[in-house]
């Protein structure tokens, strides 16, 4: 019977210990580690490489949806929410078939996950969990509309950006970012949607990669996995891995694996070629 390793995530110790409870009457799940903030749970899910994270949304600093959006998509797990978040976020998941456990987390809900959960593993569903969980944000971001104004102001500063300094233009509810190219540390793509990371924050963007691509400076930005890349200019230390595979350490917490079909970049970056 296959097992799946399993990662439990929350800031509450006592909600920590009954869903460790409650998933130790599973003979499916093996329970690699057990963290209690978002920092911790990156680390480990470098670390440990766990097939399953059971997540919880509300923690301080990083909180659920900011692990899932600072995890490369290539190695992110499936994700089970267990939250009290409330009922529009869970049908917004539920839509995008995202699992998730309403607190206070009983058995039942618990089992439907893990079936869930297996189901894909083995196919049914697919694996590629993540365009899946940043479409549901982006669905609870979306219930709030900017106006035409703010609409058209975005526009216009695509096109003025296109022209001159070719920054990042992010439309978030009521909100407009601009991000400067040289603040970007490294960006995941996830379907149709992009995640960059600049200055400790994470900024979700309706694009795909190759869109993307074509502002960013190619001098710059370079692919290291499938739907990743980096500015090099951030790059502090590489650490080798197995099968020709390595690690990119961006400052003091971002660590990006790099695969072995994109190490060339990474190589002729190192020899200044």
């Amino acid at each position: 019977m296959q097992k799946l390793r399993t990662l439990i995530v929350d800031d509450e110790p006592l909600a920590l210990k009954l869903l460790r409870a409650k998933l130790g009457k599973l003979d499916t799940i093996d329970i690699v580690g057990e963290c209690k903030n978002g920092r911790e749970a990156i680390a480990a899910t470098l670390d440990l490489a766990p097939d399953i994270i059971f997540l919880d949304i509300q923690m301080p600093g990083l909180n659920g949806f900011d692990v899932v959006k600072r995890l490369q998509s290539d190695i992110l797990p499936l994700i089970v929410f267990t939250t009290a978040y409330e009922q529009y976020a869970l049908d917004a998941f539920d839509v995008h078939a995202v699992d998730y456990i309403l607190k206070p987390i009983d058995d039942e809900r618990i089992a439907r996950a893990v079936e869930r959960a297996l189901e894909r593993i083995e196919g049914v569903e697919g694996h590629d969990n993540k365009p899946r969980i940043l479409g549901a944000i982006d669905s609870i971001n979306q219930r709030e509309k900017m106006g035409e104004v703010a609409s058209q102001i975005v526009a216009d500063m695509s096109v003025s950006n296109q022209i001159v300094d070719k920054k990042v233009v992010i439309k978030d509810r009521d909100e407009i970012t601009i991000l400067k190219q040289s603040d970007i540390e490294w960006v995941d793509a996830a379907g149709d949607y992009v995640c960059l990371h600049a200055e400790g924050q994470t900024h979700i963007k309706r694009s795909t990669l190759k869109e993307l691509l074509s502002e960013l400076d190619p001098n710059v930005f370079k692919r290291v996995h499938r739907s990743t890349i980096v500015n090099l200019n951030f790059i502090d230390k590489v650490i080798p891995h197995t099968k020709g595979e390595c690690f990119l350490l961006l400052g003091e917490f971002e660590k990006i694996k790099v695969s072995r079909n994109y190490k060339d970049a990474i190589k002729e970056f190192l020899l200044g070629e």
